[in-house]
């Protein structure tokens, strides 16, 4: 029966946490309280307005398909949106609304990769990323980053681990796992020379907006010639919506639209009514009093790690990550995950479902749950600790 499954199966490795997650709710469901700290999902619920918009919709039952790149409108909207916060132009017929940021990067891979191909990533990264190159008989090529970088990578690495089948570069800006922004000039560089080496660029955009210190930096900024992968599930808090969007560079828009026309017809309408809402007055200051929260609890749990003895090589810019270094109590931060969970009740992100790189000794926490909540899960922590 084996035999049935493709090969490219072997290539795909699972998210650990998943697993994690599932004995969560097995615990909760035997009345255990689980203080979650792994999954990235924020505890906000959605916005009103985003919620009401979505409904109305629903109610008048003429739930219809769009076209496949897309409500013409919320394509303006978005188009508008990069206007208003970046002060670039960006052509609607460039914007793909797509099922989640997930829809994104296979229209973007699936329109640009190669069988054999190759598509460099720092390590660490989202693995979710790498999958989906495998997926197109693709390969990844892990670049090791580490604080030095702002776990980014630079030109300069680019460069060093370019090869002939090379056919891209993947930066997360703010990343997952670590929460690191990309400064504005090695973005630029970054691009110009995947740029010179004849490669795509593929800028995952998909925390913007929950950012605590600086300011992110679109890749539209610098060039046209790049793909910009974002979603409304972060910032927008419209995880259980599945709706994202994709900008394309003018070339690609021809086989984009083919390629959406054929995997998905098109995204939930609901949804992309829903996600209209998004960007109304209301909306927005909603979203920005969650985004001053999450920075009260980065503050907050930073401190707590840090003084707990977990070492923290760089303090988060946004997302809702810190990547802190468990080496001080365990060489296997998966079976520390583990037994954080089923001791105390704990759940977090071990570092292997990152890459390969020190995975060992690292752990991902999410702040996205409440202070007092994460106070009891510090206390937890601090006691699990005291026990090895």
């Amino acid at each position: 029966m084996t035999k049935r499954i493709a090969n490219r199966m072997a290539q795909i490795s699972p998210f650990y946490v998943m697993a994690l997650l599932q004995r969560a709710k097995e615990l909760e469901q035997q009345g255990k309280d689980i203080i979650h700290l792994g999954i990235g999902e924020p505890d906000f619920p959605t916005p009103k307005l985003v919620a009401k918009a979505g409904m109305e919709l629903i109610a008048t039952g003429e739930v219809k398909y769009t076209a496949a790149a897309g409500l013409p409108q919320l394509r303006e909207r978005i188009a508008q949106f990069y206007q208003e916060t970046y002060g670039v132009k960006v052509a609607k017929e460039r914007i793909f609304i797509t099922p989640g940021a997930s829809g994104a990067f296979l229209l973007a891979l699936g329109a640009s990769l190669n069988p054999d191909d190759e598509v460099l990533m720092s390590d660490p990264c989202y693995p979710c990323n790498s999958n989906f190159v495998s997926l197109f008989n693709a390969k990844t090529r892990f670049v090791p980053v580490n604080a030095a970088s702002d776990y980014q990578l630079t030109a300069d690495a680019i460069k060093a681990h370019w090869q002939p089948y090379t056919k891209g570069v993947l930066i997360a800006s703010p990343s997952n796992p670590t929460g690191t922004l990309i400064k504005a000039a090695a973005l630029q560089q970054a691009i110009a020379q995947t740029s010179a080496l004849g490669g795509c660029f593929f800028s995952d955009e998909i925390y913007h907006g929950l950012v605590y210190d600086g300011q992110a930096t679109t890749a539209l900024q610098f060039s046209d010639d790049v793909f910009v992968i974002n979603s409304f599930s972060k910032y927008f808090g419209m995880t259980g919506w599945r709706i994202g969007w994709l900008i394309v560079p003018e070339v690609f828009i021809e086989p984009v639209e083919k390629l959406a026309q054929n995997l998905f017809i098109a995204t939930s309408t609901a949804s992309q009514y829903a996600a209209l809402a998004a960007f109304e007055p209301e909306t927005i200051l909603e979203l920005e009093r969650r985004r001053i929260e999450f920075s009260k609890r980065r503050d907050y749990l930073y401190q707590a790690l840090q003084s707990l003895g977990f070492t923290l090589e760089t303090k988060p810019e946004g997302a809702f990550y810190i990547y802190a270094n468990c080496a001080k109590f365990t060489n296997d931060s998966f079976q520390f995950a583990r037994d954080l969970l089923e001791t105390v009740g704990v759940a977090v992100t071990p570092g292997k479902d990152f890459g390969n790189h020190a995975e060992n000794h690292y752990i991902r926490f999410a702040y996205t749950t409440s202070i007092e909540r994460m106070a009891v899960a510090i206390a937890r922590i601090h006691d699990f600790i005291g026990r090895l």
